[in-house]
């Protein structure tokens, strides 16, 4: 099992040719480096520097925040009542077990790509912001449409004329977590000042439609936020708490096998298992009883743990926001906390789980319903697939 639970912050007055590292812990919990100090051929020396040369850590005490967000789904919208002629289920089974009433799915033209580019542009016409001026994208996935990931493409299409960086997290249902605590890195210690983050998934693509267990569960969908570097007293995330568990990816996940065509056709020139036999993933396998005692057991606890490094109690914070797996978690959680329910965001009931993009989505409808308002604390978490899960304080705006 691995955790983290706080964020290193350079202090770079030049460059020098040694690394002379020394810790300290904040008072709400985060780790903050003295000295840090990075190698070099030379020191003091005049030179054209590359764009990623420009973003070397330059400033000791930085915080970042949340000015944007974006959302975006497919435009198919599949009810419970449409599964229920699929397999045998129903819309009172599915509702009351899972709060879901319908999901949307990527159907014929429809990409995630291009969902994931439209919650973008959402997010930064919210800040008005150009995206030449990004320094680095997060795509947050576990089902990109191309092996090695989207984040670059997602680059180009957004028509950013620099060679902004870009590159992809998987952590399933964690990532949007995971990707903001990425973001307050980079801009904390790398001299990053504007990140955008999305969170998208095509989930659909890998159900197993006649299984009624997970197939009623499951959307696509895309959302974003743009984190900005701004001054300390500004800082929009207040602390964070992540953990993962190995031993628990019995209870869901995607495995690869072989390919069973293959079997069909013959072995494709094989011989002695060589070469190797096409393969793709598997459709979710899930333990939904082990997964639901894994999320009220372990994402309470994280959300108690970031709390208490912000030096926050539950009952002063606006919002709870938790990924949009299961409405039963989502109130066994609240529950636990001791929120009230007119405090927990919830879009569950139309959208299902849509993996790492719960979270953005239902933030950025949010935001664009006036629920929350700029000033507004929210205690986020996200937990799924690896197993991983993970919580955030922030603040909106």
């Amino acid at each position: 099992m691995a955790n983290a639970s706080g964020f290193f912050t350079p202090s770079v007055p030049k460059l020098r040719t040694k690394i002379q590292p020394s810790m300290g812990i904040s008072r709400s919990g985060f780790c903050f480096s003295r000295r840090f100090v990075c190698s070099t051929g030379t020191e003091g020396a005049e030179k054209q520097v590359s764009p990623s040369e420009s973003r070397m850590p330059k400033l000791v005490s930085k915080g970042c925040k949340l000015v944007g967000c974006g959302s975006a789904v497919p435009s198919l919208s599949v009810s419970n009542d449409d599964l229920s002629k699929i397999v045998d289920t129903s819309d009172e089974w599915i509702s009351v077990r899972t709060g879901i009433r319908s999901r949307r799915v990527i159907s014929g033209k429809e990409t995630l790509k291009d969902l994931a580019v439209e919650a973008a542009r959402k997010a930064l016409e919210m800040a008005d912001f150009d995206p030449n001026d990004l320094d680095l994208i997060l795509m947050c996935s576990s089902t990109p449409e191309e092996l090695f990931g989207a984040a670059p493409q997602i680059q180009r299409e957004l028509g950013c004329k620099k060679y902004t960086l870009a590159y992809d997290i998987t952590a399933a249902c964690s990532g949007f977590v995971l990707g903001l605590v990425s973001a307050a890195c980079h801009i904390r210690g790398g001299g990053f000042r504007n990140v955008l983050v999305i969170g998208a998934d095509g989930i659909s693509r890998f159900v197993d439609w006649t299984d009624r267990g997970t197939c009623i569960l499951f959307g696509d969908a895309a959302g974003a936020v743009l984190v900005q570097a701004c001054a300390a007293e500004e800082d929009g995330l207040l602390s964070f708490d992540l953990h993962s568990d190995g031993e628990g990816a019995r209870h869901l996940g995607a495995p690869m096998s072989d390919d069973k065509t293959d079997e069909l056709l013959g072995s494709n020139g094989s011989v002695l298992d060589f070469p190797r036999k096409r393969s793709s993933y598997s459709c979710i396998q899930m333990n939904g009883k082990e997964v639901f005692r894994f999320a009220v057991r372990c994402v309470p606890q994280s959300i108690e743990s970031a709390l208490e490094k912000a030096g926050l109690v539950s009952s002063s914070v606006d919002w709870l926001l938790l990924h949009q797996a299961n409405q039963r978690i989502i109130d066994a959680v609240a529950t636990r906390l001791e929120f009230p329910p007119e405090k927990v965001i919830s879009n569950l009931a139309n959208y299902g789980n849509t993996s790492a993009a719960s979270i953005p989505l239902a933030l950025d409808e949010a935001v664009r319903s006036g629920k929350v308002k700029p000033g507004h604390t929210i205690a986020t978490a996200g937990f799924g697939a690896g197993l991983t899960w993970g919580s955030a304080v922030i603040r909106w705006g």
